[in-house]
């Protein structure tokens, strides 16, 4: 089930309309309030989140749903009329897994909701180390000399990619794309601003993330395994 909360009537049910048509089980709400008491009673596959909205606006909204245990995983997709880049950053930096700006096509919001799906649907269990961090897959989690460290969504399947790929440099185009799914226009500075707070947030295990000047990132293969 992918639920549509956006306070356009006709953009809503061409949405829903659309996804059904693809084989996709669909339900629109015109606020989050509406949308939270569906929730009680279903969890969705995936949310496509209008930011402009009465009451509590798109970020607030997805601050809400990652701020709770039982939502903080459902992929989420930024659909909004905004198209500058603060608003992009924004949504992404608040954990949202992707960002659409209207107007869209219809098969290019079907395609970036295949294309989160089945990055947020691995079954990938392993557990990887380097230096003084620990990264645990299945459980989400992300610790430092054995202290829980909280990441964002972006950050944590930043280090993630980072820690798979130990000893090859990732560059700036390869984590966009493997990360949110597309080029992002071609704005690789929002890998520099996630590696930053991403170091930040690591404290001491921040060394592990080395920067190939002109190229992009990487963690050393002798410091990390997986397992």
């Amino acid at each position: 089930m992918i639920y549509i909360v956006d306070d356009d009537r006709s953009i809503r049910e061409l949405i829903a309309y659309t996804l059904r048509n693809t084989g996709f089980e669909a339900e629109g709400f015109e606020s989050g309030k509406e949308m939270f008491a569906a929730i009680d009673n279903k969890l969705p596959q995936l949310i496509l989140l209008d930011i402009m909205l009465p009451g509590d606006d798109g970020i607030t909204i997805l601050k809400k749903l990652r701020s709770n245990a039982a939502t903080k995983r459902i992929p989420i997709i930024m659909v909004t009329a905004k198209d500058a880049e603060y608003d992009k950053v924004l949504g992404l930096d608040c954990g949202a897994d992707d960002y659409i700006a209207k107007p869209f096509g219809m098969m290019e919001l079907i395609s970036r909701v295949k294309a989160v799906l089945r990055r947020t649907s691995g079954n990938d269990d392993n557990v990887y180390s380097a230096g003084n961090v620990k990264l645990d897959v299945k459980s989400h989690t992300v610790e430092v000399d054995g202290g829980q460290v909280e990441l964002t969504v972006k950050e944590f399947e930043l280090l993630h990619l980072l820690m798979k790929n130990a000893g090859n440099v990732m560059t700036r185009d390869m984590l966009l794309e493997s990360i949110w799914g597309y080029d992002f226009d071609g704005e690789t500075r929002t890998v520099d601003v996630h590696v930053r707070t991403l170091r930040s947030k690591l404290g001491s295990g921040a060394e592990i993330i080395e920067t190939v000047r002109g190229v992009g990132y990487r963690i050393a293969r002798q410091s990390a395994y997986s397992r």
